[in-house]
């Protein structure tokens, strides 16, 4: 039996999405979307919003694509009290040795799952952000590379607010996608009660089933080549379109940066792969126009007081900016 690793080698990088998310399917009832677009965050190199109310999968899911891999998983619980050390590490006087010991901190891993992350003060926050954003961290004046890949998963419960320390749009720009879990569909929400209550004592999460696949290796040789995957000049042109759209578009106080254009690219590209295409097409940008415009807009209090969503407001505007045609 060949190495996993051997075998997607070999293969092209929409195979390798594809066989991920199948086993991630073993563990995870349902949310295809989401599962979608968290291998598109994977593979693209960029982080996620996950957002939900408790309960629906989201550890199991981070879990599920830590095995595909054979990756470090990490889990932090984000509270008022949480110091930035306590995400990063910090440096210890060992008293035999007489010198400074670091201790590194729970982001030296592959898949860290920063939960309710808009429970911890600004200052926790931004040393998580700036992880996410160097790739390394420094401890007493020393650089410490992180595991590659390396990608966090943030989540926050939209409904309990209380509390809480919203993450500033400067912040949540450095995501590349911000994904919503909603309930399950009927059907799903039975198979998922049967699966976990099948010959199991307490709600340990149960990711046996997964298989790992790939390696981590293979991960960054993919990501390699979702990122050389070429794009139209008429295919950037419209993303910048729906971008500039946004800041003046009816209804929206506070459009889309630059980071906007370069997340729809991004995104687009393994959204491509996923539709096992080596080439960008306007659908594509289509797809992922939601989870990676809805974080960097923000709506004027008349249409939030109408009940209007950023999603509704997107969508519209997706139907009014004009495509390339093939």
């Amino acid at each position: 039996m060949n190495e996993p690793s051997v075998v997607a080698e070999h293969q092209p990088a929409s195979a390798v999405l594809a066989r991920v998310a199948e086993q991630i399917s073993r563990a995870l009832v349902g949310q295809r979307e989401v599962v979608e677009h968290v291998l598109m965050a994977l593979f693209a190199g960029g982080h996620v919003l996950l957002e939900g109310v408790p309960g629906l999968g989201k550890t199991l899911l981070v879990r599920a694509l830590a095995k595909t891999f054979g990756g470090a998983f990490s889990r932090i619980q984000f509270t008022p009290d949480l110091m930035p050390s306590d995400v990063t590490g910090h440096a210890l006087y060992d008293l035999k040795s007489q010198e400074f010991r670091v201790r590194k901190g729970p982001v030296f891993t592959h898949l860290l799952l920063a939960d309710e992350i808009n429970r911890a003060p600004a200052k926790t926050q931004a040393a998580l952000l700036e992880v996410m954003q160097e790739g390394q961290v420094t401890i007493e004046g020393q650089s410490f590379e992180l595991p590659r890949p390396f990608m966090v998963l943030a989540t926050q419960n939209p409904i309990e607010q209380e509390g809480t320390y919203p993450l500033p749009e400067a912040q949540l720009d450095r995501f590349l996608l911000k994904v919503l879990i909603r309930y399950p569909e009927a059907e799903e929400e039975g198979r998922l009660v049967r699966q976990v209550t099948a010959g199991q004592v307490g709600d340990a999460l149960d990711v046996s089933p997964v298989e790992t696949v790939i390696t981590a290796a293979v991960v960054e040789s993919v990501r390699a080549r979702v990122a050389d995957i070429g794009v139209d000049d008429r295919i950037v042109d419209y993303a910048v379109r729906l971008v500039r759209a946004t800041r003046e578009w009816p209804g929206i106080a506070l459009g889309a940066g630059p980071r906007g254009g370069i997340a729809l690219i991004r995104a687009a590209r393994a959204a491509a792969v996923l539709a096992q295409r080596d080439y960008v097409i306007p659908d594509d940008i289509k797809r992922v126009a939601l989870p990676a415009l809805r974080h960097r807009i923000a709506l004027s209090p008349e249409l939030d007081m109408e009940g209007q969503s950023g999603d509704d407001v997107l969508r519209a505007l997706l139907e009014k900016v004009e495509a390339p045609r093939h």
